[in-house]
């Protein structure tokens, strides 16, 4: 099942891989959306790019397909994408 959020701008969906490891596959049409987190998240470009503030910090990383950011648990990021959407492999848990 589908986790849509932002009036259906930005779509995940949620795996729990055998060796209880959780991830999430989604997708972020252009925008600027805010995003809380309770465990620490990696979070992997796959395709298109991105503009991310963590939150505590004012500068903004670009991410680029074949990047990925950290974000630590129990926080926040904001995230901008202004052309094509951008896709994306989130990892809990880790670092």
């Amino acid at each position: 099942k589908a986790n849509v959020y932002f009036d259906g701008k930005v779509i995940s969906h949620g795996i729990l891989l055998a060796d209880g490891r959780k991830k999430s596959l989604g997708i972020i049409f252009p925008g600027e959306y805010h995003f809380g987190t309770g465990d620490p998240e990696v979070m992997e470009i796959t395709s298109g790019a991105c503009e991310v503030v963590l939150d505590g910090t004012t500068e903004t990383l670009a991410v680029a397909a074949g990047a990925s950011f950290d974000v630590p648990g129990n926080s926040g990021f904001t995230i901008r994408v202004t052309d094509s959407p951008c896709e994306y492999i989130c990892s809990f848990g880790t670092p």
